[in-house]
């Protein structure tokens, strides 16, 4: 029996690409709109007074790393937190799209085809409130799959003790795994530049890829 594990982030849920969206329209939009200030002049006329200083949010590039900070503009990591793990965890980690149309009945499939002879469950590096978020898009969506194990940097090694087999799009975990584990990398935008012996592009690709692991 395999002990096999689905990442959320990048495998199921297109959580970048709902970032992307809520930054575009809450920090972009909203903020930068609300930063601006006018002054009238004794015609009533208004013009727009700009600080040489002042803060703006700007996507700064394609996000091709998960250090997000690197391509969203923040004033610190704690704004970013903040961000991502208090102010729209609902939004990000609850309500983001799935990465493909058809990722859970992909995924649902490959549960009951595997389900008698292995231990299928998802894995999720989650922090605060982004964990009743993902139990809701697990459960918006009909994830039929029963075990979930959330992890975070702290008690990573108790995710890898959970499984032998770790579908993930994460870069730092294809890069880090035990010498006992085996990864199938998810691809991405932000995992291009690593290299691993399992590559899918798509759920429905994972039922051949587990057929040559678990035959090994």
């Amino acid at each position: 029996m395999k002990r096999i594990g689905i990442e959320i982030n990048g495998v199921l849920r297109d959580t970048i690409g709902k970032f992307t969206q809520l930054y575009e329209k809450h920090m972009i939009e909203e903020k930068n709109d609300d930063s601006k200030t006018f002054e009238l002049d004794m015609s009533g006329n208004t013009e727009e007074l700009v600080s040489p200083e002042e803060f703006e949010y700007e996507i700064l590039s394609e996000v091709t790393t998960l250090n997000l900070i690197e391509h969203f503009k923040f004033n610190d990591e704690n704004e970013l937190y903040e961000f991502m793990y208090e102010d729209f965890a609902m939004q990000i980690f609850g309500h983001a799209g799935s990465t493909e149309t058809f990722t859970f009945n992909d995924l649902n499939e490959i549960y009951l085809k595997y389900r008698e002879e292995n231990e299928l469950l998802i894995v999720s590096d989650e922090m605060g409130k982004s964990k009743p978020a993902s139990l809701f898009f697990l459960s918006k969506f009909g994830c039929q799959l029963e075990k979930v194990k959330f992890y975070s940097n702290v008690t990573i090694n108790s995710m890898w003790n959970e499984v032998d087999v770790l579908l993930t799009s994460n870069p730092q975990l294809i890069l880090e795994k035990p010498k006992d584990k085996i990864v199938v990398k998810y691809n991405t935008n932000y995992n291009k530049n690593v290299s691993c012996e399992y590559e899918i592009t798509s759920l429905k690709e994972f039922d051949e890829t587990l057929k040559q692991i678990l035959t090994c």
